[in-house]
């Protein structure tokens, strides 16, 4: 693994700190008037999202973690397993239910995403910023309920029930917001 100074660190670079994999969220470069620099940082455990802060001396050498970012089509889902076919390759790899965490919620068959991996683990998903699913049921809008704002829960073709407007019926499509998980529009 390359080596980095912590002078070098930037927001979003990944470390590999006591055997675990980290990513930079935030670091200050402090030059006290008395001693010599350091560099305080906040890093996010790349696979439990812990949030956890160190400080390193200046020219500090760090271990830099290459992370391996790949284009994915999600194509079905194998018993507990997604199966998902890399777009350049055409591999097949199956991916467990935990290592994607809450993008399960919102992968469509023939959907894409960014697996993010390390030594061959998969750490991370990118999905893209919004997704069009399917209303498979939810309860009709009551005649007369036109309380400005109203939501009512709607159960997605995903399994995952998000809130949307009383307008909402099954079988429209709705745009979803994969980072909050909220409803945006109809499709």
């Amino acid at each position: 693994m390359p080596a980095i100074s912590s002078n070098d660190l930037k927001n979003g670079i990944s470390l590999k700190i006591d055997g675990g994999l980290f990513s930079v969220v935030e670091f200050q470069h402090v030059k006290p008037g008395k001693g010599g620099a350091f560099v305080r940082t906040k890093l996010r455990n790349m696979r439990s999202g812990a949030v956890i802060e160190r400080t390193y001396r200046a020219d500090e050498r760090l271990e830099q973690a290459i992370i391996d970012k790949r284009d994915m089509q999600y194509l079905y889902r194998d018993g507990a397993d997604y199966m998902f076919m890399d777009q350049t390759t055409y591999d097949q790899v199956p991916v467990s239910a935990k290592s994607l965490g809450e993008a399960v919620n919102f992968l469509k068959e023939t959907g894409t995403a960014i697996l993010m991996l390390s030594d061959d683990e998969i750490i991370g998903v990118e999905l893209p910023a919004s997704v069009e699913l399917l209303v498979s049921e939810t309860e009709p809008g009551i005649q007369g309920d036109r309380v400005s704002g109203a939501r009512k829960p709607a159960t997605l073709e995903t399994g995952y029930v998000v809130q949307v407007p009383l307008f909402v019926e099954p079988g429209e499509m709705i745009k979803v917001d994969t980072r909050s998980g909220d409803y945006i529009t109809r499709a």
